[in-house]
């Protein structure tokens, strides 16, 4: 039996790749699918709605890929470096995830897509290491002073930053979220961290 569904979802993901979101358009997925256009509407509410099914789950790919080469025993410092980097590479390389950089379209993908789901944010970025964050904290590798979802707010929005590079100065990035980076983690592991303090002398020598 035909998974029409599956088929959607293979055809989109297939032309938002090539085409990007904004050149897509439904008649172009349901033709590549070989459904009539009425077909796409019983199970999608919108173009913006198919896409963010499929970004989701390449933002769960991601995210789980990143887990299995990260070693999550490391040093906190080290560790969220590398997942950084990693995030920001597999964004950068993923047709699909990239379109979170244009954010003229994103924003408005990310708005409906709220509304439709009632839903006060869309949390794309580090929700799978909230438990990574919490084991930290107690195992005193991380101030617990702080609430961990505070804490996974401080890496979004270093993440965000990155979608601001012309307001800010794209001569700056990608030193920018390398310092800013360490500064967030150096506030978090602050006298908890032997780490970072042997780091710190390092550098002023």
């Amino acid at each position: 039996m035909r998974d029409t569904k599956t088929d959607l979802l293979n055809c989109g993901k297939k032309l938002f790749s090539s085409k990007g979101f904004k050149d897509t358009n439904v008649s172009d997925i349901t033709k590549m699918a070989g459904i009539g256009v009425g077909t796409f509407y019983n199970y999608y509410a919108s173009k913006e709605k198919l896409f963010m099914e499929i970004f989701s789950q390449e933002n769960a790919n991601l995210k789980k890929s990143i887990v299995e080469a990260v070693n999550l025993d490391d040093d906190p410092f080290k560790v969220m470096k590398e997942i950084m980097s990693l995030n920001m590479m597999g964004m950068n390389s993923n047709p699909i995830l990239k379109e979170w950089y244009n954010r003229d379209v994103f924003s408005r993908i990310e708005q409906q897509y709220r509304e439709d789901n009632g839903i006060g944010h869309v949390d794309f970025l580090y929700n799978r290491f909230v438990e990574l964050i919490k084991r930290w904290q107690a195992e005193g590798k991380m101030r617990d002073d702080i609430d961990s979802g505070l804490i996974m707010a401080f890496f979004s929005a270093l993440i965000n930053i990155d979608t601001h590079k012309d307001e800010i100065g794209i001569q700056y990035f990608p030193q920018i979220l390398d310092y800013l980076g360490e500064f967030t983690m150096k506030g978090l592991t602050a006298g908890l961290n032997p780490h970072i303090e042997k780091s710190n002398k390092g550098d002023c020598q």
